[in-house]
């Protein structure tokens, strides 16, 4: 029998060619959709586990196995990721220390809580001013900053001056100055933070001549132990250079 009519016989047309048929590993519109749809929604899922899961417990893993090895004067992170260094030692009362930074136009940071982590986001977003925006939180000796104060620098949270002050004994008060300069992501974890500027000496110095303003009086310089005119990073991943030296100050214990 002729190929003809093997194919005559069987139903097909001679003239219906392989070309013709419909590919089976096509994809349709619709599976393109699809997969657009979860990508959109695994990648953010993702970062979020990554970021507020995994990183934060690996780094606090590591970090915890050296920390009490680390001879500086610094705070860090809730991971055990040294953060910035302590670069003002104030003798005096709390209330001395927040009429001081009152009368200078600073304001005391909110404590971080959904309310105010929603605010925050809306001042940065939308441009708007939150002078009492929360600072994330730094610990020393295992303790979270006592208040923190703030100035902004623009018409919202997304940079300011701050100052976090821990409380360390009776009248005692170790703080760490420095100046955020934008939201971004941080280097070891990837959580959302403010990126701090690499000038810390002068955020330092800055709020040393508030507390001076304030009626303290200059008690000389310690050490940090962190070497100095060398590059660090903060628990965001953020590079700063420092004198290595702590202003001390006392404030008379009438207030300002």
């Amino acid at each position: 029998m002729t190929d003809f009519a093997r194919t005559t016989s069987s139903g097909m047309d001679p003239s219906t060619s392989s070309q013709d048929k419909p590919k089976a590993g096509r994809l349709k519109p619709w599976h393109w959709y699809s997969i657009t749809a979860l990508m959109l929604l695994a990648v953010p899922l993702l970062w979020f586990v990554m970021a507020y899961g995994e990183l934060p417990h690996l780094w606090s893993k590591h970090e915890h196995k050296v920390i009490g090895a680390r001879d500086q004067i610094q705070s860090y992170t809730g991971q055990d990721i040294p953060g910035d260094p302590i670069s003002l030692h104030v003798h005096g009362t709390r209330a001395a220390i927040e009429c001081a930074f009152r009368r200078a136009g600073w304001s005391l940071a909110d404590p971080v809580n959904l309310p105010s982590a929603i605010r925050i986001g809306t001042s940065v977003v939308l441009g708007q001013p939150y002078p009492q925006a929360p600072v994330s939180p730094l610990y020393v000796q295992d303790a979270k900053q006592t208040m923190a104060f703030e100035k902004e620098e623009g018409k919202s949270a997304d940079q300011r001056h701050h100052v976090r002050f821990w409380q360390v004994g009776n009248g005692d008060w170790l703080g760490a100055a420095s100046f955020d300069r934008g939201v971004g992501v941080s280097l070891f974890t990837l959580q959302v933070t403010h990126h701090i500027g690499p000038n810390v000496d002068a955020e330092r110095d800055m709020a040393g001549k508030l507390l001076t303003a304030g009626g303290a009086r200059s008690a000389g310089t310690e050490d940090n132990r962190i070497a100095p005119n060398q590059w660090h990073r903060n628990g965001g991943g953020d590079r700063y250079r420092t004198d290595g030296r702590i202003n001390v100050y006392t404030l008379p214990a009438t207030g300002c």
